[in-house]
């Protein structure tokens, strides 16, 4: 079993690597170097941590210790880069000098390393499926294995993916930079969508011991306002509306043991009225604008949900129009099953089911137990003992995440 100093820095990595390598890669201008002084930097804290104690700003910590590694690294390398070596090591020493409060300068920095971070893993000189890998990789720190289940690819695809993308940035050259206002255009939906993915993972880890990675969440809420700051579209805002809303459910999902609570069994009161009300207004800002993405309608039906003091009080019909809009514009099967169940719940368990039945045939999420547990659930309200049984086993088969599979065996135990 891990001592409390090493549990302490396991979650120090998960929270605080992303940021760490942002600074990194700005400092040392190249991204395998800062990769290896993260690495580096985290195995020094491993070693000293124990009997030093954790330092009161552990990010500026491994920082430092990442940027002094990689002086010792680019000095073997051969004596063409001492001159880099040393200038390095002048503005580690003159940062140190500085009397002007240290620690919020620092901040600000770390900050806008990590949005610089995620646009220059989505230069448009990437391919779309690197970039996310990418983006994936460096900005929330899941592992390969981690992306490969959660995209359901081969891990050896995702290593070729990130490869890739490292090779590109090399050989043009990608700065590591915000772009300009006209070029931010070109990156955007990119940077929309891993923001998005980032926050998914927290929200509903992939696999795992938890179901709730809550780093993540704060990491895409953090970037997702400071993409607003710098460019307020429809979309940016609709984006950070929907987490908001996400969010605002965090503390009543979940029993103080990580055992997963539905909807309908949810706390009302331990939703976050004020996340509610932000998101609420962002939401309503872009659909004002009368161009409505896909984030924006998703914030839409997230904020019928928010605004419902009950799942039986819930305006289902709206809804289900929130998602006629987004099939239209977005199609998915994923979409397209979270509008069955809407139905489902709103027309009755013999229609959801039915439409539920349907995606089945087509077996695009064929590997998503979320279609088993929704075919199960209308089949128990139904009476179709058989049917539910069968649906469950197949969702606990497919769900990778342990509190997932605890909930529905659980289900499943109280149908035998």
């Amino acid at each position: 079993m891990l001592d409390p100093i090493q549990l302490a820095i396991g979650k120090i990595f998960k929270s605080e690597s992303g940021r760490v390598l942002a600074s990194l890669i700005r400092i040392l201008g190249d991204l395998q170097l800062a990769e290896d002084a993260l690495q580096d930097a985290f195995a020094i804290a491993i070693e000293k941590w124990p009997t030093e104690g954790i330092p009161k700003n552990p990010g500026a910590w491994l920082i430092s210790a990442g940027k002094f590694r990689a002086i010792d690294a680019i000095r073997r390398i051969g004596r063409g880069q001492e001159l880099i070596a040393e200038q390095l090591y002048l503005d580690e020493e003159h940062a140190k000098a500085d009397s002007v409060a240290p620690v919020e300068w620092e901040r600000h920095i770390i900050e806008d390393d990590q949005l610089r971070l995620i646009f220059f893993c989505c230069h448009p000189m990437l391919p779309l499926d690197s970039r996310i890998a990418l983006a994936l990789r460096e900005v929330c720190g899941m592992s390969t294995l981690e992306i490969a289940r959660a995209y359901l690819v081969p891990i050896e695809t995702i290593k070729k993916r990130i490869t890739r993308a490292k090779g590109l940035i090399k050989e043009k050259k990608i700065p590591y930079e915000i772009p300009a206002t006209p070029e931010l255009s070109a990156r955007m939906s990119a940077v929309l969508h891993v923001i998005y993915l980032v926050f998914n993972e927290g929200y509903s880890a992939s696999s795992g011991e938890d179901h709730l990675r809550m780093a993540l969440t704060e990491e895409a809420i953090f970037l997702s306002r400071q993409l607003v700051a710098l460019i307020a579209t429809p979309e940016s805002l609709g984006l950070l509306a929907l987490l908001l809303l996400q969010e605002s459910r965090r503390e009543a999902r979940t029993t103080k043991a990580g055992d997963l609570i539905p909807l309908e069994e949810q706390d009302r009161m331990l939703w976050d009225q004020a996340l509610i009300q932000e998101g609420v207004l962002l939401m309503q800002t872009a659909v004002q604008s009368g161009r409505l993405g896909p984030y924006t309608l998703q914030a839409a039906i997230a904020s019928v949900h928010a605004l419902a003091d009950s799942v039986e009080n819930t305006q289902w019909a709206l809804i289900i129009n929130y998602y006629d809009m987004l099939l239209a514009i977005h199609p998915s099967p994923v979409v397209a099953l979270n509008r069955a169940i809407a139905v489902g719940m709103h027309e009755g368990p013999e229609i959801g089911l039915a439409l539920i039945d349907e995606l089945m045939a087509d077996k695009k999420l064929g590997f998503y137990p979320v279609i088993y547990a929704a075919q199960a659930d209308f089949c128990k309200k139904l009476g179709l003992k058989d049917k539910a049984i069968n649906a469950y086993q197949q969702a606990i088969a497919l769900a990778r995440q342990e509190p997932e599979k605890r909930y529905l065996k659980k289900q499943l135990s109280n149908m035998l």
